[in-house]
Parts: structure tokens; sequence; C-alpha cells
């Protein structure tokens, strides 16, 4: 067992089975954390964060009085940002850890009193934590500006790769039919599926195919609008959007896939690129954040933020050169097969909180 934490509670907001990047991980990282013999009591503070209502605030109020003193104590930052209130009687006898994603105001399609209140609400959040871990460099350095925290109270812990069964580079000499395309995203307004939208629509006369996997439960009005966009663009018979998908489902879209794009606008670390590198898949990304940091040049191309025509070139490129796709895949696996597993980050991640005072 690992000499930094025989036990810890971990809480998280809603259902730990939600299909997004930041439940993957903490899904990923409990798993690790139990393979390293650390007894993890998992327990949900309720739905409707960052929004929690009174009753749900209660509820988390009453788990966190529940704790035993000195518990080593991670929680997840969807929630942990709005929690002041909750968490400063218990500053004192818990070792509260935030494991933050992304900062809550950085979310896109907030106006800015919002985007305001949100930062307030996390800066204070984080007063009561001992320490803040985040899933990349890029965002503890947002965390470091944006709140004011001392460089060292912030940690990184980028998320792990699943081992696999060995993949090949995709080589286009395979393929036979149209280019198949693959984004795997919510259907938020963050991951701007719309610009990819558009520029599909200006590649005629290419056969290409697009699936996108993610769900449209998290903002149902924005999925809708997507779904109208396909239809406004003619695009009817070219997209499928496939809702959020089980593991096999999602995988076998991975070795379908000829080709990996996700437009958004800002990424917290970005575990859909890897998981596409790790496939074999050259990637064309837009995005702020950590994406420069997580698709490297040898197995991708990220472009600016809403760049319709950046991106409707970089698709045509790409469409059209087969041997620029089997570099970038080549590129693609040749990096991920120098990132570390999901054990390796549990240990990294017992590792700093060893140094968390009793």
């Amino acid at each position: 067992m690992h000499a930094a934490a025989s036990a810890l509670t971990f809480l998280y907001p809603g259902d730990l089975s939600t299909p997004t990047g930041g439940y993957l991980y903490d899904r990923a990282l409990i798993e690790a954390l139990q393979r390293a013999g650390v007894m993890v009591e998992t327990r949900s503070l309720g739905p409707g964060y960052p929004a929690p209502s009174p009753e749900v605030r209660a509820r988390a109020a009453r788990t966190l009085a529940e704790i035993p003193d000195g518990r080593l104590t991670i929680i997840d930052g969807l929630a942990c940002g709005v929690m002041a209130p909750e968490l400063a009687p218990h500053a004192g006898r818990l070792r509260l850890v935030s494991l933050l994603h992304h900062p809550l105001g950085h979310e896109s399609g907030l106006d800015e009193a919002a985007a305001h209140a949100l930062i307030a609400a996390e800066r204070a959040a984080l007063s009561h934590v001992r320490h803040v871990v985040t899933t990349s460099a890029a965002t503890a350095h947002s965390v470091r500006e944006t709140f004011g925290i001392a460089a060292e109270a912030v940690s990184v812990v980028e998320p792990g790769i699943e081992t696999a069964e060995r993949i090949d580079a995709k080589r286009p000499e395979d393929a036979g039919g149209p280019l198949r395309l693959l984004s795997v995203g919510s259907l938020i307004p963050r991951k701007d599926h719309a610009t990819l939208l558009e520029a599909l629509s200006r590649l005629a006369p290419r056969d290409l195919r697009l699936d996108i996997a993610g769900s449209a439960d998290l903002d149902p009005a924005h999925a809708a609008e997507l779904r109208a966009l396909v239809s406004r663009l003619g695009l009817e018979d070219q997209v499928t959007l496939h809702g959020a998908l089980p593991r096999a489902a999602l995988d076998a879209l991975y070795r379908a896939a000829d080709l990996f794009v996700l437009t958004t606008r800002y990424e917290g670390y970005g575990m859909a690129f890897v998981e596409a590198m790790a496939h074999g898949l050259p990637v064309v990304a837009t995005g702020a954040g950590a994406v420069r940091d997580t698709v490297p040049e040898t197995a991708g191309l990220v472009l600016p933020v809403g760049d319709v025509a950046a991106v409707a070139d970089a698709l045509a490129r790409l469409a059209d050169t087969p041997q620029d796709r089997h570099a970038l895949s080549l590129g693609a696996l040749a990096h991920v097969a120098g990132l570390p597993d999901w054990d390796a980050q549990a240990i990294r991640f017992l590792d700093i909180l060893k140094g968390i005072e009793q």
C-alpha cells in the first residue's frame, strides 16, 4: 500500500457514470487508486452543479459533516468551485483537496456577469482547500493567475493512458468508401460543433462522413440547435449524431474512423484527443487552454478557435493527401507511447497528497 494515504473520500457532483471527460478522469483515477491499495469512499454531492438547489446544498453540507476528522477529502471541481459556504466549517478539520478540471468561470456561453460570479465563488471555495490538483499545466497556470493561488499549492496530474491492445497506424491504402471523420464531445457550446459543421459543408464534392459522439442531455436547447444546423446545411446524409455511447460502441467508432476532429473553444486537458491518438487517428483541433500541449505537431493540426476556413482547409488537405494522414497517425501513436498510464498517475497523485498536512 502506498504510504501517502490508506483511505480517502472522493466527493463528486451528480452521477459518476456521466459520459464526459471530467467524469472519465474521476472514474479512472478512483479505480487506479484502489488498485494501489487505497480504500476510496465515493459519495455524490447531488445533482445540478454548478448551480445546486438549496436542497442539494443542504445534502452536501450533511455529507461533509459525516466525514471523520482528519480525513483526506477530494472534491471534484465542478462542485467544489461553488461550495465555499459548505466547506468553510470543515476547512480546519478535513484535509480538503480540489480536483479542478478547468475554472468554472471559463466555460463557454456564459455572460460576463455569470462568469465573474463563478470566478468569485471559486476563489472563495479554494480559500478553504489545502491543495489544488489540476489536469494540465495550462490549467494549473490558469488557476494560479485567476485565483491568485501560490504555485506550491497547485499540482498537475494529467490523465493516464488506458492500457489497451496494440493499435497500428492508419494506412490510407487499407481504406475503402467514404473518409470517416469522428468527433467526440458533449453537445454544449464550448465544444463548438457548429464550426466543424460549417467547415464540413464547404468540402463538397468529397465523400466524407462525420460521426459525432456526445451527450445531448447537458444542454438540450443547444443540441436542438445543432440538429437544426445539420439540416440547414444539407448535411443529413453525411452527419450522424450518436448521443452518448457506451465504451464498446465508442471504441468501434474510433477503430472505424480515419481522422479525428474536435473544434473546441477550450479544454482543461482534452482527453478525447489522447483517446483518438491512442487509436492512431490524426487530429484536427482548435482550442485554447491545454489543447496545444495535448496535441503535438507530429500528431495533428491545432487551429485558431472558431476559424471555419482554417478547419475546412485542414480537412480538405488531409482528405486529399493520404500520406499526410499516415504520417500524423504514426506521430500520434509515437506520442501516446511516451505517456504514463493511470496506475503511474495514481502514484503521482498519492505522492502529492503526502505533502498535505495532517
